[in-house]
């Protein structure tokens, strides 16, 4: 059982990005995947969806990231075609409630990822 099930009030987030680095953060269950990327400066877009997204509305799907480990059941359509396809799914979308392991995707039709 991990510690955030454990009742800490605290999840692990750890994000792998295109190169295969890993950051872990530490975050407070009930939080916004996409708000919890954007504070660490690891962001879930392209260059061109940096500035040209729906901001979090779940309506662009620039956003999206592979969820590797954990469980967060999909609430948005789109998540709910994801999960049932293997796409990815909408950070945006996505609300921490224990530990995860996330996978930061190469985005290929807004443009390339920032290194």
């Amino acid at each position: 059982m991990s510690e955030s099930e454990h009742g800490s009030g605290r999840a692990t987030v750890r994000v792998v990005d295109a190169d295969g680095r890993t950051r872990e953060l530490t975050v407070e269950p009930g939080r916004n995947l996409r708000r919890v990327l954007l504070s660490a400066e690891l962001s879930p877009y392209a260059d061109l969806a940096e500035s040209l997204n729906c901001g979090g509305r779940g309506l662009c799907a620039t956003c999206g990231v592979r969820i590797i480990e954990g469980s967060v059941p999909p609430t948005h359509w789109h998540d709910r075609a994801a999960a049932r396809f293997g796409y990815p799914r909408l950070s945006c979308q996505v609300t921490v409630t224990g530990d995860l392991t996330v996978e930061l995707v190469e985005k290929r039709v807004w443009g390339g990822r920032q290194s």
